[in-house]
């Protein structure tokens, strides 16, 4: 029996995913504490992130690098961020199921059955974008970042021009 590669090469693309998507959140934590009103944006694959927002390739380049740092010191709190878009995906699935099972109790299509449900609808949401929250953290803590960073590098930082728009990417090996 042959050992399964794919597996774990899968395993490892995904692994990759996960601690940049950490030092993503944490630089973005940290920019965020330096520049409050500037509004950034974060996606990361396996090869690094990207940073969408008015800052400059160095001031990135030194906050991932702090974030990195800081990351290799513990401070894991770091790796998760209140505006994930793991925290908007639970959020959405859970007030969607929410209100798509408070309204399935009418037995036939009268609209204004449904209507009489309306209320326990939106009880129903709002109690689910209250768990939401806590229960999107743990999904970013378990399955969407890995702030046990281990042997990641950053390689790069550099701004990318695609028209009128520009954004930036950071590169990292591990």
């Amino acid at each position: 029996m042959c050992a399964r590669p794919h597996n774990n090469q899968f395993q490892r693309f995904f692994s990759r995913i996960r601690k940049n998507h950490a030092l993503e959140h944490a630089t973005v934590h940290l920019l965020g504490q330096r520049y409050p009103n500037k509004s950034l944006i974060g996606r990361s694959d396996n090869r690094g992130f990207y940073i969408y927002g008015d800052i400059t390739a160095d001031t990135l380049q030194n906050t991932a690098n702090e974030a990195l740092m800081l990351l290799r010191n513990g401070e894991t709190q770091l790796a998760i961020h209140p505006n994930c878009g793991t925290n908007l995906v639970t959020s959405a699935s859970l007030a969607g199921l929410a209100a798509f099972f408070s309204l399935f109790g009418s037995k036939n299509d009268d609209w204004r059955k449904r209507l009489e449900r309306l209320p326990t609808a939106i009880l129903l949401s709002t109690m689910a974008l209250v768990i939401a929250q806590p229960l999107g953290n743990y999904f970013q803590k378990r399955f969407t970042t890995n702030a046990n960073i281990g042997s990641l590098e950053i390689l790069s930082t550099r701004r990318i021009e695609r028209g009128s728009s520009s954004y930036l990417r950071v590169l990292t090996s591990d």
